[in-house]
């Protein structure tokens, strides 16, 4: 590492390029200048600043050329498999299989974001009944719809039950618009009764025995599903390869999450960490590059860390970040408020723990199913979260709403209340639509009253 750690815009990006080719050389063949995604429609990016080393430059690139990455693996003849709100159990059990690749056509509830709106996706949904009462991941229709965004899946799978009541209806939708579905069931999490089996969880929750044999019956039927698609049997070995490289993947992104929340100065910026964090769940559909671009990422702030360098002051607030964020320049307004992300909860923490590799494989994943934070009471994943936010040192949390999201409607009240009464620490819950450029004055004034807040508590 020879830059100094900084952040810059776009344009510094390309006075960077000569430069880092010559200390990267040769690129992973995806790289390009960013300048040409904007010129493709996302736009976005003209208004986020970024991380100014080329392991930060691979990450965005590795991000933004995934659409083109899932054509190219169609070329090649592989089969593409759209896993649907599981967020990180079916594609586990895809990659264990080397003709096949999934991805998650949920991830185009960002679109409206990084295009600005210019897609028309958004309106695509109004067109068939789906307006803005649903959660953003309407934009997901759209995509299927004008098919300008990905490749139709050859194989469509979607959990079903307790899900986000939003998302089951929109992919109700979707299924009756001719886009055929396999549905498997995720029964809503519940404590053991006095009379049932306890079994452990990854995360450290519990659920009965019968609800674990129920998804493992479920996801069998998935795993039959995938097996005929490739052409060839999913055993037992090749689940357990394909665990084992899922969770090679997590625990590089744990040893980064862990260096990166802990360490004053912040040696990466929020924005970098919330796309790396993003990678657990499907790979960006690359489960080998993934990692490398995660190892780069870790290598980067290691050599921060030890040379004292970082991203804004050693007091910076130190704050916890709930669900992700629809428009990702708020990642860059909270730094400008004075703030840094020290620990998150993005709706996928069962995708960050190791998937137990003592157990028998589809044992093993409907335990990491199970431990969806969506998948069982709110009070489960507030009581994730307290235990998180002591690891990490937050001082402050932001609960981040999503716009229509039937799920938002009532948990930030629970969480809140879990981490004020539990941990005595300030709570801000604020809303996010895919753009919110016309809301920054009054984000930006709670975000500031949060820092303060955060800051006084210190010297009380």
């Amino acid at each position: 590492m020879t830059e100094t750690a900084r952040q810059i815009t776009l344009e510094g990006w390309e006075s960077r390029l000569e430069e880092m080719s010559r200390e990267n050389s040769p690129w992973p063949g995806y790289c390009r200048p960013l300048s040409g995604y904007v010129r493709e429609g996302d736009v976005r990016l003209n208004s986020l600043r970024f991380d100014n080393s080329a392991a930060a430059f691979r990450l965005w690139n590795f991000l933004l050329s995934e659409e083109e990455r899932l054509r190219h693996s169609r070329a090649r003849g592989k089969l593409l498999v759209g896993a649907m709100k599981d967020l990180g159990t079916v594609p586990v059990m895809a990659y264990s299989l080397d003709n096949l690749v999934a991805f998650y056509p949920d991830g185009a509830w960002w679109i409206p974001c990084v295009m600005e709106l210019g897609a028309g996706l958004l309106e695509i949904g109004d067109r068939i009944g789906v307006d803005d009462s649903f959660c953003p991941v309407r934009a997901m229709l759209g995509a299927f719809i004008n098919e300008a965004h990905f490749p139709i899946p050859d194989l469509l799978v979607s959990s079903a039950g307790a899900v986000c009541d939003d998302f089951s209806a929109i992919a109700q939708r979707l299924n009756g618009l001719g886009f055929p579905i396999l549905w498997w069931e995720i029964p809503h999490r519940r404590a053991p009764g006095p009379d049932e089996r306890a079994v452990p969880l990854p995360g450290g929750f519990t659920a009965p025995e019968s609800q674990v044999r129920l998804v493992r019956e479920e996801l069998d039927r998935v795993r039959l599903a995938l097996a005929n698609l490739a052409g060839r049997d999913l055993d037992d070995e090749g689940l357990r390869a394909g665990i084992r490289e899922a969770n090679r993947v997590r625990r590089t992104l744990a040893r980064l999450r862990d260096l990166v929340y802990r360490s004053r100065p912040c040696p990466m910026p929020n924005l970098e960490m919330l796309i790396a964090e993003m990678l657990a769940i499907h790979f960006c559909s690359d489960r080998e590059e993934a990692l490398s671009v995660l190892a780069g990422l870790l290598s980067v702030a290691r050599a921060r860390v030890e040379s004292g360098q970082g991203f804004g002051s050693s007091d910076a607030a130190c704050v916890f970040w709930v669900n992700p964020v629809a428009d990702l320049r708020v990642m860059n307004l909270l730094e400008d408020c004075g703030g840094r992300v020290c620990g998150t909860e993005y709706l996928f923490s069962h995708a960050l723990d190791p998937i137990p590799e003592d157990l028998p494989p589809m044992e093993a994943l409907a335990r990491t199913a199970l431990a969806d934070p969506m998948a069982g009471p709110s009070s489960d994943r507030a009581e994730r979260i307290c235990k998180d936010i002591r690891h990490f040192g937050a001082e402050g949390v932001v609960i981040s709403r999503i716009p229509g999201a039937s799920h938002c409607a009532f948990e930030g009240r629970i969480i809140g209340a879990a981490v004020h009464q539990r941990l005595g620490l300030p709570v801000v819950e604020i809303e996010v639509p895919p753009l919110a450029d016309a809301l920054s004055p009054a984000l930006r004034t709670r975000l500031e009253a949060l820092v303060e807040t955060i800051k006084e508590n210190r010297h009380p």
